[in-house]
Order: C-alpha cells, then sequence, then structure tokens
C-alpha cells in the first residue's frame, strides 16, 4: 500500500538523523553544490532508502542530504526522478510524499531548462510563476488517499506569492539579476521540435523543461508551499542557433551554481517556518 510505503521510507530516513527538516529543496542538473554549503550534514544514498527509486542521469547524484543552513534544517535531493526514464508518476514523486512525512512543510524545486522568452540568455535565473503541463497524465491520476490530500486540490497558487515577493527582495539585496515566468514541461527525452517550441510559446510558457511540474502538483496536493527556480541553460530549439547537449546544459548549470545557491541560502536562511 502507498501510503506505508511512505511511512516505511521515512522511518528509515528518521532513523538516520536527530533533526526535523522543516524545508525540502530538490536539485536539478549541475545544481547539486548547494549541498556543500550544508553543516551539520548527514548523506543518505536513495539506494539505501526502502523503496525509493534510483535515478540515472548525468549530473544527478543521488543523495538525500540533511543538514543546517543557517538557522534551518533543510533536506536535500541531489538528483530527482523523471517521466522520460520509465518511472510511474508515483515514482516520480514519490520524495514529496516523503518529505512530507519527515515532517517538511515548505518546498524550493530548481530545474535547468531551456529558455522560450527571447529576453533571456543561458545563464539567466528565473522565478517559477505558474506552469503548464504538458506530460498529457498528472501525478494524482487514480483512488485518492484522503490521508495525503483532497481529491480535486486547487492550482491557483501552484507557487507562493509570498516567497516569490520575497525572493525577489533577496536577489535585489544579493544584486542577482532574475527573469520570472512559466515553465511549461515537456516529457523528453529527446529535445523539442522548433515547432513545438513556437506552439508553447503561442501557450504562453517562458520556459521548457522535463521536470519540476510533478513535484508541484503533489506539494501543492500535500499542503506545502513552494517557491521554484529554474537556471536557463540554453535557448530553445528554433531559438538557439547550435543543437542540444546534455553536456552543454551541465556546464551551463555549473557555472550558475554559485549564484543559485547564494540566493538559495539566504532564501532558506529568511524564511519563516
Amino acid at each position: 500500500m502507498f501510503y506505508n510505503k511512505i511511512k516505511e521510507s521515512a522511518e528509515y530516513i528518521k532513523s538516520k538523523i536527530n533533526v526535523e527538516p522543516a524545508i525540502g529543496v530538490v536539485l536539478g542538473s549541475g545544481l547539486g553544490s548547494l549541498v556543500d554549503i550544508m553543516e551539520d550534514k548527514t548523506v543518505i544514498p536513495y539506494k539505501d532508502i526502502p523503496n525509493f527509486p534510483q535515478s540515472h542521469v548525468a549530473g544527478h547524484a543521488g543523495n538525500l542530504v540533511v543538514g543546517r543552513i543557517g538557522t534551518q534544517t533543510v533536506a536535500a535531493m541531489q538528483g530527482r526522478f523523471h517521466f522520460y526514464e520509465g518511472f510511474e508518476m508515483k515514482e516520480v514523486t514519490y520524495p514529496i510524499y516523503v518529505m512530507k512525512f519527515l515532517g517538511i512543510e515548505n518546498l524550493i524545486v530548481t530545474n535547468a531548462c531551456g529558455g522560450i522568452n527571447q529576453s533571456f540568455k543561458p545563464g539567466d535565473l528565473m522565478i517559477l510563476t505558474d506552469y503548464i503541463n504538458m506530460l498529457g497524465t498528472n501525478p494524482l491520476i487514480g483512488a485518492n488517499d484522503e490521508r495525503l490530500g483532497v481529491r480535486f486540490p486547487d492550482m491557483s497558487e501552484a507557487y507562493s506569492r509570498e516567497l516569490i515577493q520575497k525572493s525577489k527582495e533577496i536577489a535585489r539585496q544579493l544584486g542577482i539579476a532574475f527573469q520570472e515566468g512559466v515553465y511549461a514541461i515537456f516529457s523528453g527525452p529527446c529535445y523539442e521540435t522548433a515547432a513545438e517550441i513556437r506552439a508553447y510559446e503561442r501557450l504562453g510558457a517562458d520556459a521548457i523543461g522535463m521536470s519540476t511540474v510533478p513535484e508541484t502538483i503533489v506539494a501543492n496536493y500535500l499542503g506545502m508551499k513552494v517557491f521554484g527556480i529554474a537556471c536557463i541553460t540554453n535557448m530553445a530549439t528554433g531559438i538557439a542557433k547550435e543543437k542540444h547537449t546534455h553536456e552543454e546544459v551541465v556546464k551551463i548549470a555549473n557555472e550558475s551554481s554559485a549564484k543559485l545557491c547564494n540566493w538559495v541560502e539566504k532564501i532558506i536562511a529568511d524564511w519563516q517556518v
């Protein structure tokens, strides 16, 4: 039973730590270095956690790291799970359920993605203001367990307006330039076509990637506050002049990682939980 599997995973993690994390962070490709600034940390490999999926994507380390940033206790996912890997949606989002069972009520999601908005450039950081789900499926499809959330959860504030405003203030204090926009999810694993990008642009998407939205949906379902930042690692097909490679995505994400980590560190430190 799904509920009991989540409970078993959470109990194993609790047996390895002596703190209760308040904030969860999902780290995308090339953005895993946030864990370097964490103190008093415990590293728990995904492979050791009962019922946890296993990722095989380059740039994703595959650890749950629990530690302190400032006065806040954080559980950070070094590596996430993607629909294109063949995982079921419940597997893609499984760690978010486990975070909830650990007592986490606040989630930061990050990703590396392609820019559609032509005022963007590679290396930009974009605050997620909303999403468009282009997967043709949803992680909440199936029987609903009322112990987890309501059958028809509201998504009118998928990303917390309060946290968006706070993050803007912090970025200005730190001198970090940022963009804002709507993130569209595309299943992958191939990169999108130029015709698809033209279609998504007309639908109102500013950026496109292969993650984040399922976690956002489940976190809202579970009653968490969510804040999202995307690293624009390349311009999307038809806008970019060169062909896409995953190596280039990770390279640009790594180059922007210090800026993103500095921003997220201050957001977490100032978060009122």
